[in-house]
């Protein structure tokens, strides 16, 4: 029996002096470990099997203090309200009240672009993050069409989405059903040149379903060298996630 009070399984939660700490099962792994997942902003024990699970949740305990400096490094969420100004796609972008529905003003001149929305606290920030979904979906279409053309790859369909673990997936095209590129929305807050190497990346497994020579050849014919945007995604993804958490 757990000492937990119950048996333990691969993804189990457990909560330890108020941080998550998620259970996970690697064959693999020669002993027990911990690491800190700064994207789900959570803590990853790890064990080499499932009877070994029972030590991994004691050395996540034993680990508190640890856990909670790790997480104390994260970037403290970002708030959407009026008058904050956020990057889109690495420009500046100033959200504003209004009276009217959600609108995007590209910048003019000396004035960054905007966002003006109406509302209060969730219904504010539910319209801005609905408008950046929108805008991130435009650009992402327009990019993946772009690559699409190089690559010699039909275009998928391309949709957005909030996943936690991932900045882009690709689903390849059956018999009667086209291909399929999801990107995450949060890289409307990258810099243009980080979000367009996720398309790029997505775009290339097109060609192929893995990440083997000719993918990365793929990659680097469209982008070049892709390792600053996947350094930055690392150093930065965890405070894309905390916009609006």
């Amino acid at each position: 029996m757990s000492l937990f009070g119950r048996p333990l399984a691969d993804g189990d939660r457990l909560d330890v002096a108020g941080a998550v700490v998620r259970l996970k099962v690697h064959s693999r792994a020669r002993r027990v470990s911990l690491r800190l997942d700064r994207t789900k902003r959570e803590v990853v024990a790890t064990a080499p099997s499932v009877r070994r699970l029972n030590e991994a949740a004691a050395f996540a305990t034993e680990r508190a203090g640890w856990i909670a400096a790790r997480l104390a490094e994260l970037p403290q969420s970002q708030s959407i309200a009026p008058g904050v100004t956020i990057d889109l796609f690495g420009q500046p972008c100033r959200l504003e009240r209004a009276t009217h529905p959600v609108r995007f003003f590209p910048a003019t001149g000396d004035e960054p672009a905007r966002i003006a929305a109406r509302g209060e606290g969730e219904t504010y920030a539910r319209a801005v993050v609905r408008l950046l979904k929108k805008h991130a979906l435009e650009v992402f279409a327009d990019r993946t069409a772009h690559y699409c053309g190089l690559l010699g790859a039909k275009m998928p369909a391309v949709t957005v989405m909030d996943a936690r673990g991932r900045w882009g997936s690709c689903r390849p095209g059956m018999i009667g059903k086209p291909a399929s590129i999801r990107y995450s929305w949060r890289l409307a807050l990258a810099p243009f040149e980080v979000a367009d190497y996720v398309v790029a990346h997505e775009c290339a497994h097109l060609l192929e379903l893995n990440h083997g020579p000719r993918f990365w050849a793929h990659v680097k014919a469209l982008v070049g060298d892709e390792r600053p945007y996947r350094a930055w995604l690392r150093a930065e993804g965890a405070r894309l996630h905390a916009f609006g958490a």
